[in-house]
């Protein structure tokens, strides 16, 4: 069923563990996403990005669409999220899909530009009835998340949430964005002050790259939303190449597709496991 997302980060909140929120790219993502949900008896978001929509010729409607269906097809609440956004126009689609809440992105601007670019489409996005994340920090690639100032302050963070007006706030710890491999280390004494000095929810992107004991460390310090995009490609992908190296002759997609969406379900499952509150607290 299609559910808030504002709803299902306070509730995972509350409860004192996170939702987990997966990168759809195809169909197939979020059917395994809601697949691995249904499974783990847990909620879910599908948050779909402005990357994504470019890679669907740039238009919007057909995958939210998609996303939408299955979302209202579940048996747990699944939330819908647009993420990344930097476009305004993109913005301004978000409410007549179907999304409840969007991730608008201006943390490539200085941070006075920042934080007047994300202030005005929170207005524009409470106006629509929309959640608002942004981002405040360098979450960026592998190597930028431990760059010199590119970790969030604690301060800052906390003016940039007053300035704004934002539902939450994706914040720079020492995860990194397209890791194929589980071996970031989180800053946890950077997150617990975070939480100290911010009165919304914390996200953490990039945490494909995050071993499980990290993360259950890093929500027990306050990330209430878990962004999860690689961990997923890396299923699918390896997946259809076994595959296909398998049985070079094979050419009917949905023979390999399938095993992918099902190793994408459990790659969901599995996460989604790690994220309970009763694990966390263990």
């Amino acid at each position: 069923m299609l559910a808030p997302t504002g709803e299902l980060v306070a509730a995972a909140r509350a409860a004192g563990g996170a939702v987990g929120a997966f990168n759809v790219i195809t169909i197939e993502h979020a059917e395994a996403i809601v697949a691995g949900a249904e499974d783990a008896g847990l909620p879910v978001i599908l948050q779909i990005s402005e990357n994504a929509v470019r890679f669907h010729h740039g238009r919007l409607a057909p995958i939210a669409a998609a996303a939408r269906s299955i979302a209202d097809g579940a048996g747990v609440p699944v939330g819908l999220h647009l993420d990344h956004v930097e476009s305004d126009e993109l913005l301004g689609q978000a409410a007549a899909n179907g999304f409840g809440s969007v991730m608008y992105d201006a943390s490539r601007l200085p941070y006075a530009e920042n934080v007047a670019a994300t202030a005005a489409a929170v207005r524009r996005c409470r106006a629509a009835g929309l959640w608002v994340e942004s981002e405040l920090g360098e979450i960026g690639g592998k190597g930028g998340a431990h760059a010199k100032g590119a970790r969030t302050d604690p301060d800052e963070a906390a003016a940039y949430v007053a300035a704004t007006g934002v539902d939450a706030l994706a914040v720079a710890v020492g995860s990194s964005h397209a890791m194929t491999t589980r071996s970031a280390r989180l800053d946890h004494d950077l997150i617990a002050r975070l939480a100290a000095a911010v009165p919304v929810p914390l996200v953490l992107h990039g945490s494909s790259g995050v071993p499980d004991e990290e993360l259950c460390e890093a929500v027990r310090g306050g990330m209430a939303k878990i962004n999860i995009g690689t961990a997923l490609n890396t299923a699918f992908t390896g997946t259809v190449r076994s595959a296909l190296g398998d049985q070079p002759d094979l050419v009917d997609p949905r023979r390999y597709l399938a095993s992918a969406r099902d190793a994408m379900a459990e790659t969901v499952t599995a996460m989604l496991r790690v994220l309970k509150s009763d694990v966390i607290r263990a």
